[in-house]
């Protein structure tokens, strides 16, 4: 099934959407005077536990949006809800993970994670039983003592991965988490996430410039036209998981999506 046109889609019917993005447009002072519009008149709305990634040419205004959606960012008209509830600012139940891990190269990959939890109500112990679990669902709990730069890149985006889900959000907000990978460890890392994704089935919201990508990892793939970012597409992706890049149907989908771009 495939949506097109700028109207807000609602992915669960009869269902109040996670994630509800209301005629959002964001615009950026111009050197010299003048204004840029970014986005104009986003609206979405994502369903609680649903895959969401959003793909577009670059300049599109996608990790814009994305950071409207943290909190880390202010619309310039419209609003962002998260259960109901108007996003102001940071903190609402939103874990995320940027394209570079970010993570702390004075702490052990246990320490990372355990600064993930730091604003939770438990006593310091209950965090480092979370912290090594979380490790373990990631598959790094052997590494728990080692520091960043001794992991290679997959591994540290585990731990980054790891570190997003200690406060144990309910959306995890992802910017191009594997852009900076390898061909052979993106695809390990996007197994790797869809496995973690079925363990604790969280609302994710994933941008990538990745066809491919987003077609095996998503429920549902938005397309962003640029100059300035709105929706082109909203596109259901009803195959199953596992999913594989030489099936008929994945590869119709990609050149659906290819002409979107394209066009």
């Amino acid at each position: 099934m495939s949506r097109t046109g700028p109207e807000r889609a609602s992915s669960a019917a009869g269902a109040a959407p996670m994630i509800d993005i209301r005629h959002v447009r964001k615009q950026f002072d111009v050197r010299g005077g003048g204004e840029a519009l970014v986005l104009d008149d986003i609206n979405l709305s994502i369903a609680a536990n649903q895959f969401l990634s959003i793909v577009g040419r670059s300049g599109c205004g996608k990790t814009t949006l994305l950071n409207i959606i943290a909190g880390l960012d202010a619309a310039s008209g419209g609003e962002v809800l998260i259960a109901g509830r108007r996003v102001v600012g940071p903190g609402q139940g939103q874990g995320m993970v940027f394209q570079q891990h970010a993570l702390f190269p004075w702490l052990t990959a246990l320490e990372n994670v355990v600064f993930g939890a730091r604003s939770l109500p438990l006593a310091k112990a209950e965090k480092i039983d979370r912290a090594r679990e979380l490790l373990q669902l990631v598959g790094l709990e052997a590494s728990a003592g080692k520091y960043p730069r001794e992991m290679s890149g997959g591994m540290q985006q585990r731990i980054a991965i790891a570190r997003a889900l200690a406060l144990d959000p309910d959306i995890l907000l992802m910017d191009e988490p594997f852009g900076a990978l390898d061909e052979l460890t993106r695809i390990e890392m996007q197994q790797e996430l869809l496995r973690i994704w079925e363990a604790r089935r969280k609302t994710v919201v994933f941008i990538t410039h990745s066809i491919g990508e987003a077609l095996t990892l998503s429920d549902r793939v938005i397309l962003l036209a640029p100059h300035p970012g709105r929706v082109a597409r909203d596109i259901a992706i009803d195959l199953p998981r596992p999913r594989s890049r030489t099936d008929r149907r994945f590869n119709e989908f990609y050149e659906q999506i290819w002409s979107g771009l394209s066009s």
